[in-house]
């Protein structure tokens, strides 16, 4: 691979024509340097400085080192990259800047991990620096050299844990199946397994053996997200702590301060942390000795990144595995289709591992469907629905309710002259708020006070329209008011999304009280529908799930399917409890179309039938994973300037014959606005790109890149606030 070169301009930025200023930490001669070496900087891709800039140097610096280097006005951190991914030479005359400062405490970051840096930012159209230095913690970017020594020399904290290890649960056949093929075979491996089959006890097993067979050996496991499953976190801590000490387990994700960031970084690029537990961020953690990689629940769309550099974790965690000859194992109830194909038998990219039993579980959710046609108007709880909540909960039984929409209500509106709560930046609505009296956008996050009368007719008969977690919570209270549980006490309903747990501990704390069975009817998002070991839920309804059914994105089926067997899988989880009980589980949907191949194949709890027919479809309209795709979004202050610029660049592509036009192997769409097209007062186009090759498209968008760059300094687009790609997009 070869980086663009530095050219002069880029390279002027770097030189003495920026008037350089001796700072405190400067130690080299700007005119005699005795080497020079090439950093890269966290610069965007489309600010045209180039992926490295060149310093001078007292001394060689081996690549991976972290440096502070002046950048303009500024200092700033810094990799030192191979020389082999630099070209050009310096202008006649030209002097460098040096470097300021060495971090001499940090080893430099391994070549893996330099590798794995430059495939994202060429795969996912992004500066190499921009790459890099997001993927370190975000201290060590601000830490002086003498800063981070000081914090180098703190002693540790953590003590060792003294009591013995806990011992290994004994596998059943399909786990020992999946253990042994695992251990002998290369992978990746896509560990297909029911809610509640032991996947998680797979993991744990292979992470220990990985390494108790190596002293020195790293895992990393990744989760969709942290905070939704600290029960996991638990349990690798309660594992491996008393095997390995207290500091053999790490975590890395965004609800962590940064010294705790920072801590757990330096950790695992040392060495001394054996396993780290994290989130998409973590696919960039410096693991020098990285031999397992686990990918917990890969169908999760969280594993996208949606800002700056847009790239999937589980996707670069299978690249990684592959260039680090580290092991790979994806697990799911539901697999993404993408991966399902790929473990397809004639396919043969991922090696299929299947483990449909659950254990210790009763069976699988039976799955009731309640036509809604054939209720009346504007019922939110059937009849049939609302008699099973009430039954389970006079057994002392534990039910959940899910409605993927928080707040209260997602408009309000006049009953006269028709207003509604339109936000004022965006073109959404404002949600009701009902705890606060609060209208919301949740896109921008503007906030009024709810108005007492119409703002445009001044009518006090303002109601809210649809419904939101908010008012399931308030509607159960008043339907369940008159129940009461085994020891005569009224029914507890708890709800639990995004609005209540933003105080921190807030979600342990409620998750807490279900688990100790204090809660009779959990209503809440998806947050509450995946990862979570819910020991006494024996009944889950799907209230208003039909949203996703005729959604014009290609992926809301799956993604709709997805969500509903991951919250089946939270009820009967324990089959002992459900024995003792003498009761079945249930899931109840809800719809105005019962009959809807989606929920057919729920009923069966049959995902290789759902995933059979939406390939099939896939496969007959060229979508992925039988093609490869891009998006290109223009942010501006108009609709037509961002349109505009989209189709500048369209027709520059084009007449510069840019590869895969001229043969139509690439295939660019027209621009279109986005779903919610103006946000915080920007409106958004976006274009589509599709392929039946994703190295065709892959050097069509390296080619297009200084296209846009042109385009966009056109004075034509003087309006555009920015622009976009976007590889392998999740929504469109």
């Amino acid at each position: 691979m070869t980086w663009r070169a530095l050219s002069n301009q880029a390279l002027s930025r770097s030189i003495s024509t920026l008037h350089p200023q001796a700072t405190a930490t400067s130690h080299f001669s700007v005119s005699s340097p005795s080497c020079i070496v090439h950093i890269a900087l966290q610069t965007p891709s489309h600010s045209g400085v180039g992926d490295l800039l060149s310093y001078a140097s007292e001394r060689p610096l081996a690549p991976g080192t972290l440096v502070r280097v002046p950048l303009g006005s500024r200092e700033v951190l810094g990799v030192v990259w191979d020389a082999d991914e630099a070209t050009g030479e310096l202008p006649d005359g030209a002097t460098l800047r040096p470097i300021a400062g060495v971090l001499d405490g940090v080893a430099p970051l391994a070549s893996p991990w330099r590798r794995l840096v430059a495939f994202a930012a060429r795969y996912y159209q992004r500066a190499l620096g921009e790459v890099a230095l997001a993927a370190l913690p975000p201290q060590l970017r601000d830490l002086r050299p003498e800063q981070l020594a000081r914090r180098l020399r703190r002693p540790g904290t953590a003590s060792e844990f003294s009591q013995n290890a806990i011992q290994n649960i004994a596998l059943t056949t399909e786990q020992e199946s999946a253990r042994t093929r695992i251990a002998s075979e290369n992978g990746p491996f896509l560990l297909f397994g029911s809610t509640g089959s032991g996947k998680t006890e797979v993991y744990l097993r292979c992470v220990q053996e990985t390494l108790e067979a190596d002293p020195t050996a790293q895992a990393l496991v990744m989760v969709p997200e942290i905070n939704l499953t600290p029960q996991l976190e638990e349990r690798f801590v309660g594992r491996f702590a008393p095997r390995f000490g207290a500091g053999a387990v790490v975590s890395l994700h965004s609800g962590m301060t940064n010294p705790q960031r920072l801590k757990s970084w330096l950790a695992a690029h040392s060495g001394a942390a054996r396993i780290v537990l994290g989130t998409r961020m973590a696919v960039f953690a410096s693991l020098p000795r990285l031999q397992l990689i686990v990918v917990d629940e890969e169908h999760d769309p969280s594993y996208k990144q949606q800002e700056g550099a847009r790239y999937s974790a589980r996707d670069l965690a299978i690249w990684r595995g592959r260039e680090q000859g580290a092991k790979v194992l994806l697990g799911s109830a539901t697999p993404s289709l993408e991966s399902w194909h790929a473990s397809d038998p004639t396919v043969g990219r991922y090696l299929r591992l299947e483990m449909p039993s659950r254990i210790g579980a009763g069976a699988l959710a039976r799955v009731r469907r309640v036509d809604m046609n054939q209720q009346p108007r504007r019922t939110v709880f059937s009849a049939p629905l609302l008699a099973a909540i009430t039954e389970r909960v006079a057994r002392g039984e534990q039910s959940m309710v899910l409605l993927n929409r928080r707040g209260y209500a997602p408009v309000l509106h006049c009953v006269d002259c028709g207003w509604k709560s339109d936000c004022p930046h965006c073109s959404a609505h404002q949600v009701f708020h009902k705890t606060d009296r609060t209208l919301r956008c949740h896109h921008c996050g503007y906030t009024v006070r709810v108005p007492f009368h119409c703002p445009t007719c001044g009518s006090p008969d303002i109601h809210p329209m649809g419904r939101g977690t908010e008012q399931l919570e308030e509607q159960l209270g008043a339907l369940l008011r008159n129940v009461q549980r085994p020891d005569g006490n009224p029914a507890r309903i708890t709800r639990i999304d995004a609005d209540t747990t933003k105080a921190k501990g807030a979600l342990e704390a409620q998750l807490a009280q279900v688990h100790a069975g204090e809660v009779d009817v959990l209503v809440g998002t998806q947050m509450i529908a995946k990862g979570h070991d819910f020991r006494r839920i024996t009944l889950v309804a799907a209230v208003q799930p039909d949203g996703a059914l005729f959604s014009s994105d290609f992926r809301a089926p799956e993604r709709l399917f997805a969500l509903l067997m991951q919250a089946a899988g939270r009820a009967g989880r324990d089959a002992a409890y459900m024995a003792a009980q003498g009761t079945q589980c249930e899931m109840w949907v809800q719809s105005f179309h019962p009959q809807h191949p989606v929920f057919e194949a729920l009923r069966t709890h049959d995902y290789p039938a759902f995933a059979a027919q939406q390939l099939k479809e896939r496969e007959e309209a060229a979508m992925p994973p039988f093609s490869y795709q891009a998006l290109v979004r223009a942010d501006a202050r108009t609709q037509e300037v961002a349109q505009g610029f989209l189709s500048a660049a369209t027709a520059a592509a084009h007449t510069a014959q840019l590869p895969g036009l001229p043969d139509g192997t690439v295939i660019l769409f027209p621009p279109v606005p986005l779903t919610i097209q103006r946000v915080a007062n920007v409106e958004r186009a976006q274009m589509l790109m599709e392929s039946s090759s994703r190295a065709a498209l892959q050097r069509f968008l390296a080619a297009w890149q200084p296209v846009l760059q042109a385009t966009r300094s056109q004075p034509a687009h003087k309006g555009l606030i920015r622009w976009l790609v976007d590889v392998d997009p999740l929504a469109i």
